[in-house]
């Protein structure tokens, strides 16, 4: 009987292997004292046919260690340094397992090969390479563990340097609308912490383009301290098909459920569902995908919040997906009194040239008025910008204004 393997297609070799497994499972005769362990870390893409009672049949998931476990890993991988004296005696193991959330074993150990690796770094002479190294002075510090923490991240962590792309100008005072729709995101945050009854809440942040959407979810989710927190953006999706793109979003979900505490922002929400005014058009195979996502419960004592940002509300509403969200907050434009708080923390401007100023940003979103700003100090014939940003300058008014007729009507 010829072998499905002969074919050259995945199909063939993939069925091929698999029955080959099957066969030496069960086999004609059965062997006594034998123990069959199999190992993966995508469970999702194992055959059916290998999990079914009388093989594969007791499946154990190993999750990510605890704080107590990761204490343990760490105590595991620095017995031998302790022994030898080359552990400093300000090296914390307790406050090295709090700080490594969402940190695997294999991670673990990493971080401790790269502590060593700067402890070592410490003794090497660059004026001479061939300099024997004194063992004897070699000390891996407190220091040497942070660095290495930083240096080494999880593949279940928090996407912290996303995140900060996503509020390159930080985030400053606003008004009270922008400081309310915050606070309460951020007990929304608190709210997943501590609720029983609901282990996944979706916020939906809708507000026109540039009001500071993606600014404000990515600032919640870092300054939450969640283990796990993960930007899902069209930009990360480029060129991809649209099975593809749901294989992706739904990747990070899964990801997502290993972590005891998960945030998942869904930035461009339009964007991501390919939507196009002209029609319109959108795919509606991501948006199913999104509306059983934003549904489905976490797995036990996994608990996750969701925060979407969209500038097309109207088109969310009508495609149903506005209703899967908990709640909706709308992030507006600023007003007069929220620009002129903004340009007082900027201080780039005179004190009589501020009111002035922000009598024509009334109704501009932040991120505008960011690039107005950025444009009027380059002054009319460049290399202004460092003098003012620096304090010794002040943007000049009237150059403002002409900066201002030439930016794109708002």
């Amino acid at each position: 009987m010829q072998s499905r393997g002969s074919t050259r297609d995945g199909t063939g070799v993939h069925d091929s292997i698999v029955n080959q497994l099957l066969t030496k499972i069960d086999g004609v005769e059965s062997l006594n004292n034998v123990l069959l362990i199999g190992m993966t870390n995508r469970k999702d893409l194992l055959d059916e046919a290998l999990m079914r009672p009388g093989r594969l049949e007791v499946q154990v998931e190993i999750s990510l260690p605890d704080e107590n476990g990761r204490l343990q890993i760490l105590q595991i991988h620095t017995n031998k340094m302790k022994e030898n004296s080359f552990l400093s005696p300000d090296v914390n193991l307790q406050e090295l397992a709090a700080r490594s959330k969402n940190y695997s074993g294999a991670e673990l150990e990493g971080v401790v090969k790269s502590a060593v690796s700067y402890a070592l770094n410490r003794q090497l002479s660059m004026d001479d390479l061939t300099k024997p190294v004194d063992e004897e002075s070699i000390k891996v510090t407190m220091e040497d563990f942070l660095h290495a923490l930083n240096e080494v991240r999880p593949a279940f962590g928090a996407s912290t340097d996303d995140l900060e792309r996503c509020r390159l100008n930080g985030i400053v005072d606003c008004g009270k609308d922008h400081q309310h729709i915050y606070r309460r995101t951020m007990l929304l945050a608190e709210q997943v912490k501590v609720s029983r009854g609901s282990p996944i809440i979706t916020c939906l942040l809708e507000g026109p383009s540039g009001s500071g959407k993606t600014a404000m979810a990515a600032t919640v989710g870092i300054q939450s301290d969640f283990p796990y927190v993960k930007i899902i953006s069209a930009e990360t999706m480029i060129g991809l098909s649209e099975s593809s793109k749901c294989a992706q979003i739904v990747k990070v979900f899964e990801d997502a459920y290993k972590s005891p505490l998960s945030i998942i922002v869904l930035d461009g929400i339009e964007r991501l569902l390919e939507y196009v005014a002209i029609g319109p058009r959108f795919s509606n195979l991501i948006s199913q995908t999104l509306m059983v996502l934003l549904k489905r419960l976490p797995p036990k004592d996994k608990k996750m919040l969701v925060i979407g940002t969209t500038s097309e509300v109207d088109f969310l509403e009508s495609v149903g997906l506005c209703d899967t969200f908990s709640v909706t907050y709308h992030v507006p434009t600023l007003k007069k009194e929220d620009a002129k708080k903004v340009l007082q923390q900027l201080n780039v401007f005179s004190s009589n040239d501020i009111d002035s100023a922000a009598d024509v940003l009334e109704g501009m979103p932040i991120k505008k008025l960011y690039m107005v700003v950025e444009m009027a100090a380059q002054g009319e014939h460049g290399g202004t910008a460092e003098a003012i940003y620096s304090g010794k300058e002040k943007i000049n008014i009237d150059h403002f204004f002409e900066c201002l007729k030439d930016i794109v009507r708002y």
